[in-house]
């Protein structure tokens, strides 16, 4: 079910790259009280869930020795494999791949490049096996050159019209339903909630507000360079085809330093592209939670760890209990996976 793929893939990638697969707020200083809303109701009782609603409790709690102020409650999510499905390529990858492939017949010059040429013919393997330096030209092919509202339309578009190979479900629809109730949970609750994702910034700012309730300004990822130039009697900012930021591993606590400027009180990831944000989170003074979302659940969605190279879960796995970080089993601590 799963095809090879490595969020290495998506550094490059940035925001959206490689490999083929066919397709099939500011707030005042005020103080708030937990508040009961009807969410983590696709959450199982246990003590997963309980863990996360006392530690919630308790930072919110002003006669708690472990309260944080409004104003520095801060929870950042990974977004591959946390907050939506990555499985069996993450989606951005889907997206380059089908960009190609429908813009190859205005392009006559990319049959000379053998990369886009073994997309072109369905030959995964002979994409791959350029390297980096084929993953960079499928980045310069499907990205450089795109004004910022070109690529907006561009995503958009693909999002209405493509589905997932395995579901059949919208890209935008393969979000899960036990994390968007967190995050209303966390925000109900004085958190303010950031994505923090080795994927493109641009990619995950087009749609994350009306999927996950996040606006762009809350959204940190990878990126490529940009310039503002004149397009066609207007200035825009057009991208170029060199890396700005890399998002993933030890570039989360970067990226979370230089674009939010608080230390997350919550962390939240999947994989050991999240380790570093965990860390960077759980070994700062004061209360905090690392959490990881562990895919166990191979009938309702995809179940792996230590042998996938999308989104592989191996240091998470051996040091989740000596660093004190929660591992939510899919398969018996929620519910159900997706929203109906």
């Amino acid at each position: 079910m799963r095809q090879p793929a490595s969020k290495l893939f998506l550094a490059l990638f940035i925001i959206g790259l490689t490999t083929y697969c066919t397709p099939k707020e500011e707030s005042q200083i005020t103080e708030t009280t937990p508040t009961e809303v009807a969410t983590l109701q696709s959450w199982n009782d246990g003590a997963t869930k309980d863990r996360i609603t006392q530690f919630v409790e308790k930072t919110t709690n002003p006669s708690s020795s472990d309260f944080v102020p409004e104003n520095k409650r801060i929870a950042v999510f990974d977004n591959d494999g946390t907050l939506w499905a990555e499985s069996p390529l993450y989606f951005q990858l889907f997206y380059a791949v089908d960009f190609i492939k429908k813009n190859a017949s205005s392009h006559p010059e990319w049959s000379n490049n053998p990369t886009i040429k073994a997309i072109l013919n369905d030959d995964l393997h002979g994409a791959l096996a350029g390297g980096e330096k084929a993953l960079a030209e499928i980045i310069m092919v499907s990205h450089a050159g795109m004004t910022e509202e070109e690529f907006k339309t561009s995503v958009s578009t693909w999002l209405q019209n493509e589905k997932h190979p395995d579901t059949g479900k919208a890209f935008n629809k393969m979000i899960y339903q036990p994390m968007v109730e967190l995050l209303e949970y966390l925000r109900s609750n004085g958190y303010k909630t950031f994505i923090v994702s080795g994927g493109g910034i641009d990619f995950i700012r087009v749609w994350a507000e009306e999927a996950y309730g996040i606006p762009p300004y809350q959204v940190v990822g990878s990126s490529l360079k940009a310039e503002y130039k004149e397009i066609d009697g207007k200035n825009q900012v057009v991208k170029l085809p060199e890396l700005n930021f890399y998002d993933d591993k030890g570039g989360k606590p970067v990226g979370i330093h230089q674009h939010i400027g608080e230390t997350p009180t919550m962390a939240f990831g999947n994989s050991d592209g999240d380790y570093e944000m965990l860390e960077y989170t759980t070994q700062s003074p004061g209360a905090r939670l690392g959490v990881f979302i562990h895919h166990t659940d191979s009938v309702r969605e995809y179940a792996y760890d230590r042998n996938t190279l999308v989104g592989k879960l191996v240091r998470g796995l051996d040091n989740a209990e000596a660093n004190g970080w929660l591992l939510v089993d899919m398969a018996n601590d929620w519910k159900t996976i997706y929203p109906n």
